[in-house]
């Protein structure tokens, strides 16, 4: 098993300074790749280009890219610029968003995802392995057929023959899909005990092009906070956790919080949305349950995070990609070493 860092988003004033602080500390400390990512502020493609400037050895990945934000032809093109650029160490990690972001900020109607993520896929994937690009859909079509446009041939060359592709998915369908056609999963929420449940729907994915696991990359997001009062450690997750469980999505279409009810926490999920649609933020956050945040974070001493790694090796995690919670960057470099101390304690690391 191997470690990730997820560096989020860029907010303003010196943060992506303390992002490229926390990366280098991570490739120093031989973490396999750093993940950015994209709601509406900063795009992850910039962000990643200016990483991969200032690293040699570090992957850099996107997670995600949004489709609704892109054509499948644009994001072949920054793909492959962005692997020429790192020297082969560019990861493309895509999602759908949600309804609210797609239609609200991109204006793309949230319709079918599983079928245009199957074409955009088929799209991007044939581009950069530099076929002249032909496409019937039903979301795309290349060339129209009714203009003057050519089918077209990406003239960028990226270093390897293959880009690897991995899927943000949360509900059952979505991991099937993540399984047939992706190079590996983007996982969010990631409890160890409940991961066999999604890895199922995963090799039912992979089944259908004969595929086992082996070579598909299972990467479970977790919140890291270190310290021997574990439920102060976890209080900074649970504006995160509330965020997602509460309001990222609407009333009726929040993957997250069906997510957190899958996982067990029906009445728990259903408190924490009424109090967040309700502006009652603090009181969601507060309705968040310890358990709940345990079960998906690396907390306290460098023996439990440990216990916590074999957890997840054994679950069929090959990388855990960390986003460090304390609120100062030293602190958080801090705990980056400490976690990559307890990944060689548990001996599960590769």
């Amino acid at each position: 098993m191997r470690l990730g860092l997820n560096i989020g988003f860029v907010f303003g004033g010196d943060d992506h300074l303390d992002h490229l602080r926390l990366v280098k500390e991570a490739e120093a400390l031989g973490f396999s790749v750093t993940w950015a990512a994209e709601a509406y502020g900063s795009d992850a493609a910039t962000v990643l280009s200016w990483i991969a400037a200032q690293t040699t050895s570090i992957d850099v990945g996107a997670a995600v890219f949004q489709i609704p934000a892109r054509t499948p032809a644009m994001t072949a093109m920054t793909a492959a610029t962005l692997d020429r650029l790192s020297n082969g160490r560019f990861r493309l990690g895509l999602g759908l968003s949600g309804p609210q972001v797609s239609e609200g900020w991109h204006g793309v109607r949230f319709s079918q995802p599983l079928l245009r993520t199957r074409e955009y896929v088929d799209i991007v994937n044939a581009a950069l392995r530099r076929e002249t690009v032909a496409y019937e859909g039903k979301y795309f079509t290349l060339p129209l057929p009714d203009g003057p446009g050519k089918a077209l041939k990406l003239t960028v060359r990226p270093i390897r023959d293959h880009v690897p592709v991995y899927l943000a998915a949360i509900g059952p369908k979505n991991l099937e899909l993540a399984g047939e056609i992706a190079d590996g999963w983007l996982g969010i929420l990631n409890d160890p005990a409940y991961l066999g449940e999604q890895l199922t729907h995963i090799k039912a994915g992979r089944s259908v092009r004969d595929l086992d696991l082996d070579g598909f990359d299972v990467v479970v997001n977790t919140p890291l906070m270190t310290g021997d009062d574990l439920q102060a450690a976890a209080d900074p997750i649970r504006g995160y956790a509330a965020l997602y469980i509460g309001g990222m999505g609407s009333r009726e279409k929040n993957f997250y919080n069906a997510l957190a009810v899958r996982m067990g926490y029906v009445a728990e999920a259903k408190q924490i949305q009424d109090l967040y649609l309700e502006k009652k933020h603090r009181e969601a956050m507060a309705a968040v349950p310890f358990g709940f945040l345990d079960s998906i974070s690396l907390l306290g001493s460098k023996e439990r995070m440990a216990d916590k790694f074999t957890a997840y090796a054994e679950a069929g995690a090959t990388t855990v990609s960390l986003t460090p919670f304390a609120s100062t960057v030293e602190q958080r470099i801090a705990d980056l070493r400490t976690a990559a101390e307890a990944l060689e304690l548990s001996g599960v690391g590769n």
